[in-house]
């Protein structure tokens, strides 16, 4: 167990560092997600109706958006440095590899959230600093950062990854953004948790479903 969670790190501390190096992926994934918030408060007359009605959906889109960007440039590097061909010759589980690099981008983007969250706040005029948005975030990344890594994983090794990225990404992902779309309405408007349960608990159940399957699934993509 121990060797396991030494790999995980390993995996992940390594794409750590070398983002402290570049910051290439946070900076990517928060200047995005900021010019999407950015335009949209120029765009839309922002009346207290409207900002609770339109934020969640322009924050979250914002995000999505932004994390196709900032997860295909992580998975640049490795592919330029033959670092993913490293790690398929290495004497490492599949399932071990894709933790790990799924760690490093749910750590990515936090960090990006941690950048946006406060803009969205002052931009829209919206209370979200809430032990329940946390929740929100918490479930999000998680997804995000699961069905991105095994996608971009995927869409490294086409022509097009540009295209085949947010085509593959976008479409399967719209369960968890339609979840913590409703539920951080449900923040903004300070209803409680009962009013939020069914959207965290889609989130939830995604999660877990993705988790595993592309857990099992990134074998097979390591290895086309």
């Amino acid at each position: 167990m121990s060797g396991s969670l030494s790999v995980i790190w390993t995996l992940a501390h390594k794409d750590i560092l070398l983002e402290f190096r570049n910051r290439d992926v946070v900076v990517t994934i928060a200047a995005f997600s900021i010019l999407v918030l950015a335009i949209f408060t120029f765009a839309v007359d922002l009346s207290p109706e409207n900002a609770r009605v339109i934020g969640p959906g322009v924050l979250w889109a914002g995000i999505a958006f932004a994390g196709v960007l900032g997860l295909s440039k992580a998975f640049a590097s490795e592919i330029q440095q033959n670092g993913l061909d490293g790690l398929i010759l290495a004497p490492v589980s599949r399932d071990l590899i894709f933790i790990g690099k799924a760690l490093g981008n749910f750590i990515f983007l936090a960090l990006a959230q941690l950048a946006v969250l406060p803009l969205f706040a002052v931009l829209f005029n919206l209370v979200v600093f809430r032990w329940e948005m946390l929740a929100v975030c918490l479930l999000a990344t998680i997804g995000f950062s699961t069905v991105g890594t095994l996608f971009t994983a995927a869409s490294m090794r086409t022509r097009a990854t540009e295209i085949m990225l947010p085509m593959l990404f976008l479409p399967v992902v719209a369960p968890l953004i339609m979840a913590a779309v409703e539920a951080t309405a449900a923040v903004a408007a300070e209803e409680s948790w009962s009013n939020m349960a069914q959207w965290l608990q889609l989130a939830a159940a995604f999660d877990a479903v993705f988790m595993i399957v592309s857990a099992l699934a990134f074998q097979y993509v390591l290895e086309d």
